[in-house]
């Protein structure tokens, strides 16, 4: 399931990241792919100690953690620092699956990579290509978002970024790993989530509501993994 969260990062806070990102030390997107990707990976990235990278993803984390949207959609238990990548001139991203198991730089923890995001940083005008093509179970779905938008979908999905033909496409990513492993329980808990929401700003019947509310965390009791 592909969801797309509008708005984690104000305009203000879009620009204040591309200002810093644009006078940072990049490095050739080599130098984080795997074996796999190495074929496929043409793009730059901040080095994972990058100070600029480590503030800016500060600011999406507490966002983040913030945002309702993204915790129903995500449910997530632990999350993996976010990261940045640049493109311009051709640059791609082919196809590939993320890795399954991340470290978190500086410790020993890993994470399961159960959740991909994206959070554009770029107005879709102001680069050509670069669009985030996603494999879903409902099809091939292309992605491209206003500045600050985020998307997420699962980290079982072939995706690849289109060649930015003219322009700069900056972006973050990251990994969460979710309390619900499952991603089609994921969806469900994320559909009934959504319809307790449009009936509780309806004014719909408190007790029904206080009822379907009960089978949401019933579920999670159910499923999840803490």
């Amino acid at each position: 399931m592909l969801i797309v969260i509008p708005e984690v990062l104000s305009p203000d806070e879009v620009k204040q990241c591309r200002m810093a990102l644009l006078s940072a030390p990049w490095q050739d997107g080599l130098e984080t792919a795997g074996y796999l990707a190495a074929d496929v990976k043409k793009n730059q990235q901040l080095p994972l100690d990058s100070p600029v990278a480590k503030d800016i993803g500060s600011l999406i984390m507490q966002r983040l953690a913030q945002h309702p949207q993204f915790i129903a959609a995500a449910l997530p238990a632990k999350m993996l620092p976010p990261r940045f990548n640049r493109y311009e001139g051709g640059q791609t991203y082919g196809n590939h699956i993320d890795n399954a198991i991340f470290n978190v730089p500086g410790t020993q923890e890993r994470i399961r990579s159960d959740v991909s995001s994206t959070l554009f940083l770029s107005p879709p005008d102001e680069y050509e290509g670069g669009e985030l093509v996603i494999e879903d179970t409902y099809g091939t779905q292309q992605v491209k978002l206003k500045a600050g938008d985020l998307v997420v979908y699962p980290g079982t999905s072939l995706h690849r970024v289109n060649p930015v033909t003219a322009g700069m496409r900056l972006a973050s990513f990251f990994w969460t790993q979710s309390m619900i492993r499952q991603a089609h329980q994921r969806a469900l808990l994320w559909e009934l989530d959504q319809s307790i929401q449009r009936l509780a700003q309806q004014g719909s019947d408190t007790a029904e509501l206080a009822r379907l509310s009960g089978v949401y965390h019933n579920l999670i009791r159910e499923w999840a993994e803490v």
